[in-house]
This record gives C-alpha cells, structure tokens and sequence, in this order.
C-alpha cells in the first residue's frame, strides 16, 4: 500500500471519530467543518475571473504552468464533472475552480493551511461545455490554468 492511500485511511478514521462525536451531540456540523473559514458571498456571484481575484482580495491574477489540472476533456454528465488540481506554487494559501458559463461563476473554494500538500479532487457542476479556471493563491498573489471541457449532457438546470 502506497503512502498516500495508508494516510487517506489514517485521515478517514478522523472523519469516522467526527462523525461519531456529532452523532453524539458533542459537536455541531458547522462548528467542525468551517473553522475559520468564512462565507464570501461576493466571490461565489460573479460572473468573470477578475471579479472573482478582485472579491478575493486580489488585483489581477497570471497564468502559471505550476498549476496542474486534470479532468476530462468531453463530460458525458455535467452534474457531476471530476476536476483534481496541484499547485506546485510555495506557498499555496487556496484553491479555488471556477466555471466560466455557470450562473455563478465560483464552484468551489478550498483553504490550503500551512503544511499541506496543496491538492484537490473534487466534482462540480458544469451548465455547458466551458473554460474550467484553478485560481490559486500563492504567497498573497492569484495565479490560474485554464482548461475547456465540453459537456454532452447539461448540469446546471439543464
């Protein structure tokens, strides 16, 4: 067993012992989950990439070949569309993707702490075939990597 499966496993017994404590009542969903983080309405509407780098404190973003994403190139279902991403940038703060023809432009928004392996795996919703953004923050700076998958069968009410 590789490394990286026995600390999936190792992490998973966290997620058990979590679920357990909640089931118990002695703690509250968002109490565990959200630590720290916090809701940020604006970048979830906007509608371009730098709305999105402007709402996230930023003032312009680059496009980095230190960013690697990998996800299909045709989606046969865009409800439901795998995207993995790996920032090989120092010190990686956040992930986030981002869908250019969604209503809402932000799919999704993950903090990075300190120490952690700066990668994702994740599946968002796809409206229609589109450019899929990784926006990364890096040392304070937001860079992105951009890749377009095509979708046969629509997601976002479609």
């Amino acid at each position: 067993m590789n490394s990286g499966r026995r600390n999936i496993l190792r992490g998973s017994g966290g997620v058990a012992v979590l679920g357990m404590a909640m089931a118990a009542g002695l703690f509250k969903p968002g109490s565990v989950w959200a630590q720290g983080a916090q809701w940020n309405e604006a970048a979830f509407r906007t509608k371009k990439l730098d709305e999105v780098v402007k709402a996230l404190g930023g003032s312009g973003a680059t496009q980095s070949a230190d960013i690697v994403m990998s996800s299909p190139d045709i989606a046969e279902n865009g409800a439901v569309v795998p995207v993995t991403v790996t920032s090989k940038l120092p010190k990686t703060e956040s992930i986030a993707l981002l869908v250019e023809k969604n209503p809402n432009m932000m799919a999704a928004d993950f903090f990075i702490p300190e120490g952690t392996e700066p990668w994702v795996n994740t599946r968002i919703k796809m409206a229609q075939t589109s450019n899929v953004y990784a926006l990364v923050k890096a040392d304070g700076k937001f860079y992105y990597a951009s890749k377009e998958v095509k979708v046969t069968l629509g997601g976002c009410g479609g």
